[in-house]
C-alpha cells in the first residue's frame, strides 16, 4: 500500500461523526493484539492548554533519557505530526503498514454500521506505533472531554486536566461543572490527578477523581507557580514551588497561563520518572510548540497563534499585552462553527484587520468575518482571498515598530507559517530511474509515474502546498508547456506533494505569471524564484559555478561566501575517533592549526569533546579549559575560527576568546545556545543529529533520508531565526554519520544539492567516517575515500567541506571547482 492510499483511507473516516465511548477503539486495538498494554501512558485533558502541556511533559521526559511517544491533534501541515516518537513524525511507511493491517477490519465494521471514526483510528495508530517503537512513555492529548474520549482506552499512570471552559456543550455537558466531571474521568488509578482548575469546577473534579494535586498562582494551591514576565521576545521566566522541590526556568511559550501549564507538566513528569530539577529546567525550556504564541520576527513583531475560541483569544490578548509595539495589524481566518463575535471582542482592537480564509471548506467566508470586525469598531477592515496574501499585505503596510498578528485558527497559522518553512527541493534527474524516484517520492500514482517520468527533464522541483494551489499551479505550468505531477492524496484541507517539471524558461515565465496572483500563488512564485535562482526580473542568476553557493546574498565575513571552503578539524581531545590525543597539547594544537591554514584551510574547527560512539561527556569546565587557550592563540590566523561544541557555556567562552562561528552538532539542543550565538552576532553551523554523542546501533526509520532531514532542519533554522540569528549566518549540516546507515550517508552525499532548498550554505562532514566500510575501507584506510567524497561534495555544490587531512582535500575541492568553471576558479 502506498502512503497516499493509506492517508486517503484515514481522512475518509472523517465522514463518521464522533461518538462517545472507548469500545470501538478498544476493539480496534484488540484486533492489533493490544499494542498499548505494555506502555506507560500519560493522559492530558483540558479545554485549553492541553497540547502545550503535553509537549512540555514529552520534552522533559526525553531530557531525562526516556524514549517518549507524543500524540496530539490537530496537525498543522502533515497528518504525521499527530504521532511522534522522540520528536520525529511517524514515517509514511509506518502509516501505510498500519492501514494495511486495519483496513479490512475497519471496512467490515463499516459494513455493520459501526466503523471507527477518524480520531479513534488515529488514536489506535498512535498506540500501535508507540508499541512498535517500544517507547518508555506515551503522552496522549485527549480529544474531547475525558470519560468517553478514545484516548481513555488506556489505563494512565499519570493524568491532568489543565483547564475547564464551556466547550462541546452538546457532547460533554452544558455547565463548567458538568464538563469538569467528564474530564476528571482521565484520573489515574494509582496517582493523584493534576489540575489547574479552581472554584466550583475543581469541586466537581474532586467528586470524580478523589485525590487531586492543584497547580496555580493561589497560595492555597498544592504547587504554586509564578509568571515572572518576558526575558526576551520568545521566552518568559516562570517559577514553580512544590514545597519539597522548587525551580526557576524559562519557557518558550509566553503567557501567564503557560506558567500554570509548566507547573502541571513538571508535576506529571515527576510522577512518571525520576526527573532531576536540571532535566525539568532544560525540558520545559526546550518545549517549543509551533503556532502557539510563536514569535517569528521582531522587525516588525510577527506573532502566530492558533487561538480558536474566546477563551484562547483572551489569553492571547493578555500575552500580547506584554510586548511593546505601535500599530497592530490583525490577519484573521476562522472556521464557520466558532463564535466570531466573542473572539473579536476578546482580542485587542487592531488598527487594521484583514479577514481571510484558510484553504478548506469549513473556513468562514472572509466577508462575514470582515463584517464582524467592522461591528467590533475596527476602523480599517479589508479582505484577502488567502492567508498568505493577507500576511503579505500586513507586512508591507507595517513599520518595524508595529505588530502583525495571525490568529483565528491553527489552519490560518499553518498557512501563514509556510512563508518561513516552505521548501522547494531541486531534484537532480540524470535518467529515468531518477525521474521515477522523484515522482514516487511525492506519492504520485503508478499511472502518473509511467506517464510523466519522461518529462522530468531540465529543472525539477518538489514542493508541498495546499491541494487547491497545487492544481492552480499545475494548470498554469501545463499552459506554459511544462508538466506537474501531484500526489494521489488530494483533499482541500491537506497539503499535498507536487513535482514541477519544465525548462528554465518555462519556470521563469511561470514565476512572472504568479507574481500578481491571489490565493497565495504569489508567495509560491517567490519560493520558486529562490529555489531556481531566478532574479526578480525573470532572468536566471544561476551558473554551474554558482550552484550550491550562497553567492551575493551570503554574509561576506565568511569564506564560503563565494566558493567552497575547507574546514580543518582541530580536535584537542584525548579520545576522538580519528586523531584523539594527537593535538591535546597547546603547542601541538597551534602548530596543527597553522599547518592547516598554510595548506589552504580557510576555517579551523576547534573541538574539545568527542562525539564518537560511546564517548563520555566532558564537564563544561574541562571543555572550556581545553578549547579556550587554543582559540586565543589561533584567533589571529588568516582563517575563520569555529568552536565545535554542544554547550552554550563553552560556545560563549570560545566566542569571547575570539571564535567566529559555533558548530553545534546537536542542532541547538542546549536551549541557551541560540541566544549566545545571536548575542555575539556569530555564525552558526546547525547539524541534524539523532544523538550526540552517537548511540551505537540505534536504528532510525527514514522514508527519504534527504527530505526527512531537510524537513527537520527547516524547523531548527526557524528556531535559530526566532532568536535573532539571520539566515545568512546559518550553515546547515546533514549530519553524515549521526543516526544514519552507511547507505543513507552516501544518499546524503550524492544528493547534497537538494539542501539548497533550505536557503543556507551547506556543510559536509564525512572525514574518515565508518560509512566507508560500505565500500570496503576500514578504519585507518579511509583517506582516499574521504578525498573522493570531498570532490563529489564540492561538485554537488557543498559550501563547506570539514576534513582532517587538509592538503589532499583542498586539492580535491579545487579540482572539482576548476572543472566546473576553469576561468572563475583559478589559484596561483
Amino acid at each position: 500500500m502506498e502512503y497516499y492510499e493509506a492517508a486517503d483511507f484515514l481522512f475518509g473516516l472523517r465522514r463518521f461523526r464522533p461518538k462517545p465511548g472507548t469500545e470501538s477503539t478498544a476493539q480496534l486495538l484488540a484486533h492489533l493484539d493490544g499494542p498499548h498494554e505494555s506502555i506507560d501512558c500519560v493522559q492530558i485533558a483540558g479545554s485549553n492548554g492541553k497540547g502545550s502541556t503535553a509537549r512540555m511533559v514529552e520534552r522533559t521526559l526525553r531530557e531525562a533519557g526516556l524514549s517518549v511517544g507524543l500524540y496530539t491533534s490537530p496537525h498543522l501541515e502533515d497528518l504525521r505530526e499527530r504521532v511522534r516518537v522522540d520528536g520525529r513524525k511517524i514515517p509514511r511507511s509506518a502509516v501505510a503498514e498500519y492501514v494495511g493491517a486495519v483496513r479490512g477490519y475497519v471496512t467490515d465494521r463499516g459494513a455493520d454500521g459501526e466503523s471507527p471514526t477518524f480520531f479513534e483510528t488515529m488514536t489506535a495508530m498512535a498506540l500501535w506505533h508507540f508499541g512498535q517503537q517500544d517507547v518508555d512513555v506515551a503522552v496522549l492529548e485527549v480529544g474531547i472531554g475525558g470519560k468517553y474520549d478514545a484516548t481513555s482506552v488506556v489505563d494512565p499512570v499519570a493524568s491532568a486536566v489543565t483547564s475547564v471552559t464551556l466547550e462541546h456543550t452538546g457532547i460533554i455537558g452544558d455547565t463548567e461543572e458538568a464538563i469538569a466531571r467528564d474530564k476528571a474521568h482521565v484520573a489515574p488509578g494509582d496517582a493523584p490527578l493534576v489540575t489547574g482548575v479552581t472554584g466550583d469546577p475543581l469541586d466537581a473534579i474532586r467528586e470524580v477523581a478523589g485525590d487531586v494535586v492543584t497547580v496555580g498562582t493561589e497560595s492555597a494551591a498544592d504547587v504554586r507557580v509564578e509568571y515572572d514576565g518576558l526575558r526576551n521576545h520568545t521566552e518568559a521566566a516562570v517559577s514553580i514551588d512544590a514545597d519539597e522541590w522548587a525551580l526557576e526556568t524559562r519557557i518558550p511559550l509566553p503567557g501567564s497561563h503557560q506558567a500554570e501549564n509548566a507547573g502541571i507538566a513538571a508535576v506529571l513528569a515527576r510522577q512518571v520518572a525520576d526527573v532531576s530539577l536540571a532535566d525539568l529546567e532544560c525540558g520545559l525550556r526546550s518545549a517549543h510548540w509551533p503556532g502557539r504564541f510563536e514569535v517569528i520576527d521582531t522587525d516588525p513583531l510577527v506573532v502566530l497563534d492558533g487561538a480558536h475560541n474566546p477563551g484562547a483569544c483572551e489569553q492571547l490578548a493578555e500575552t500580547l499585552g506584554g510586548y511593546e509595539y505601535d500599530d497592530l495589524s490583525l490577519v484573521f481566518g476562522a472556521m464557520h462553527d466558532k463564535d466570531h463575535g466573542e473572539m473579536a471582542a476578546a482580542l485587542p482592537t487592531p488598527d487594521r484587520a484583514i479577514a481571510t480564509e484558510p484553504p478548506l471548506s469549513r473556513a468562514e467566508d472572509r466577508d462575514v468575518l470582515a463584517e464582524v470586525f467592522e461591528r467590533a469598531g475596527v476602523e480599517s477592515v479589508t479582505t484577502e482571498p488567502a492567508v498568505q496574501d493577507a500576511l503579505t499585505v500586513a507586512l508591507a503596510e507595517s513599520d518595524p515598530d508595529d505588530c502583525v498578528l495571525v490568529t483565528g485558527s491553527l489552519f490560518a497559522v499553518a498557512d501563514a507559517r509556510t512563508r518561513w518553512t516552505g521548501t522547494g527541493i531541486p531534484k537532480r534527474i540524470r535518467d529515468l530511474d531518477d525521474a521515477t524516484a522523484a515522482l514516487e517520492g511525492a506519492d504520485v500514482t503508478d499511472a502518473g509515474v509511467t506517464r510523466l517520468r519522461g518529462d522530468a527533464v531540465h529543472r525539477v522541483v518538489k514542493t508541498s502546498l495546499q491541494s487547491r494551489r497545487a492544481n492552480h499551479l499545475k494548470g498554469k505550468l501545463l499552459r506554459l508547456g511544462g508538466e506537474c505531477a501531484i500526489s494521489g492524496l488530494q483533499r482541500d484541507d491537506e497539503r499535498v506533494d507536487a513535482v514541477l517539471m519544465g525548462t528554465l524558461d518555462q519556470f521563469e515565465r511561470l514565476t512572472e505569471t504568479l507574481a500578481d496572483e491571489p490565493h497565495g500563488l504569489a508567495e509560491i512564485g517567490r519560493e520558486l524564484r529562490e529555489t531556481l535562482a531566478i532574479d526578480a526580473g525573470g532572468a536566471s542568476t544561476e551558473t554551474d559555478a554558482d550552484r550550491g553557493t550562497v553567492g551575493a546574498d551570503g554574509d561576506s565575513r565568511y569564506p564560503w561566501h563565494d566558493r567552497t571552503a575547507v574546514m580543518g578539524i582541530l580536535n584537542v581531545t584525548p579520545d576522538s575517533f580519528h586523531d584523539g590525543g594527537e593535538y591535546d597539547a597547546l603547542e601541538d594544537a597551534v602548530a596543527r592549526a597553522e599547518a592547516m591554514v598554510d595548506a589552504g584551510a580557510t576555517v579551523i574547527d576547534v573541538g574539545g569533546e568527542s562525539t564518537r560512539p560511546g564517548a563520555d561527556p566532558v564537564p563544561v569546565e574541562d571543555e572550556i579549559d581545553r578549547v579556550v587557550p587554543v582559540v586565543e592563540r589561533i584567533s589571529d590566523l588568516d582563517a575563520t575560527i569555529s568552536i565545535d561544541t554542544r554547550k552554550a557555556a563553552v560556545a560563549e567562552a570560545a566566542l569571547e576568546a575570539g571564535a567566529d562561528v559555533v558548530n553545534d552538532v546537536s542542532g541547538l539542543e542546549d536551549p541557551e545556545m541560540r541566544f549566545v550565538v545571536a548575542d555575539h552576532d556569530a555564525g552558526l553551523v546547525l547539524m541534524h543529529s539523532i544523538d550526540a554523542p552517537v548511540v551505537p546501533d540505534r536504528e532510525v526509520a527514514y522514508d527519504d533520508v534527504v527530505e526527512d532531514v531537510i524537513d527537520q532542519l527547516s524547523e531548527r533554522i526557524l528556531l535559530a531565526e526566532k532568536a535573532g540569528i539571520d539566515r545568512d549566518r546559518i550553515v546547515v549540516d546533514p549530519g553524515i554519520g549521526f543516526g544514519k546507515s552507511a547507505r543513507e550517508n552516501f544518499e546524503l552525499l550524492g544528493r547534497i544539492d537538494e539542501f539548497r532548498a533550505l536557503g543556507c550554505p551547506v556543510l559536509v562532514g564525512h572525514s574518515h567516517k565508518s560509512m566507508y566500510s560500505h565500500i570496503g575501507r576500514e578504519a585507518g584506510e579511509r583517506r582516499e575515500a574521504t578525498v573522493a567524497a570531498s570532490a563529489i561534495a564540492a561538485d554537488r555544490g557543498a559550501d563547506v567541506i570539514r576534513v582532517h587531512d587538509v592538503p589532499e582535500n583542498v586539492a580535491a575541492v579545487r579540482t572539482a571547482l576548476a572543472a566546473r568553471d576553469p576561468d572563475r576558479f583559478e589559484w596561483t
